[in-house]
């Protein structure tokens, strides 16, 4: 792929989805593309991108391209801190701070095919003694319809079931169908799943409590991370507990949140007297 392709496709990802793409991701480019091409009846990348460029593609294929290039791997309790932590610190905080509302909204950004909200809700399955009488919400939203399709049908593979997933979790939850596994409708009742762009008003999604956005905003520039965290702060409790990747850190790009104490990747919003003191000091 020469210069102009790049440039060309790097561009039409970043307008519509926030990625940014440097030359070096060239190699990442060319083998995610390569398939939407031959999909679509092009020889090559390069003559998918000419017949854009004239108007002779088909409407959908930069949809295509876009979902290409922000499907990202997932798989079952990935990196298992934030769910242990999710577990010991964040649930017990919210069983308290929300004794007399009684209800707890999550929100799984980038949700990929479902792997990271269907696991809360089997943490939060596994939790329903604690949480009789509570009305518990989790929305998984990603950019990709495609990937969401997956995510609703609750269908994996073996290898996606044996990634992460306990076998114990496997035998209560999920149902063997043909060479793939089903989660229970039980399981997949508990989630919504949406189709959304981190760039678009987030008004319409409701307000949350725990909202997780893991190894996402890697991707983007630093000032649209900043304008991102800004809008998901809004969307957010006083006392809210956002969740990044391990490695990624609101210091230096967002003011509206706290790092939480020992918890990496783990920040609330900014200290106030409605935040929860017993999770920051944790």
């Amino acid at each position: 792929m020469n210069l102009p392709e790049f440039e060309f496709l790097s561009t039409l990802v970043r307008d519509r989805s926030g990625i940014a793409l440097s030359p070096d991701k060239c190699y990442l480019l060319t083998s995610r593309l390569k398939p939407v091409a031959a999909q679509h009846g092009y020889a090559s990348i390069e003559e998918m991108v000419g017949a854009m460029r004239s108007g002779r593609s088909e409407a959908h294929i930069a949809e295509k391209i876009v979902s290409a290039m922000t499907t990202n791997e997932s798989y079952f309790f990935r990196d298992r801190k934030p769910f242990e932590s999710f577990e010991k610190d964040i649930l017990p905080y919210f069983l308290r701070a929300r004794a007399q509302q009684r209800r707890l909204r999550i929100w799984s950004a980038a949700a990929s095919s479902g792997q990271e909200p269907y696991s809360l809700a089997m943490q939060l399955s596994e939790n329903a003694h604690r949480l009789a009488g509570w009305r518990s919400e989790i929305l998984g939203t990603d950019i990709s319809a495609e990937i969401l399709e997956k995510a609703r049908s609750g269908l994996y593979s073996q290898f996606e079931v044996q990634r992460g997933l306990p076998i114990q979790l496997l035998a209560k939850y999920f149902e063997k169908r043909g060479e793939m596994w089903q989660i229970s409708s039980k399981i997949r009742s508990m989630v919504e799943f949406r189709r959304f762009n981190l760039l678009d008003r987030m008004s319409a999604l409701g307000m949350f409590d725990v909202v997780l956005c893991r190894n996402v905003l890697i991707y983007f520039e630093r000032e649209t991370r900043a304008e991102i965290l800004s809008r998901i702060a809004h969307q957010m409790a006083r006392d809210g507990v956002l969740v990044l990747g391990a490695a990624e850190t609101v210091i230096g790009i967002a003011t509206d949140f706290a790092p939480i104490p020992g918890q990496a990747g783990m920040f609330q919003r900014a200290a106030s007297e409605t935040a929860p003191r017993a999770l920051l000091s944790a």
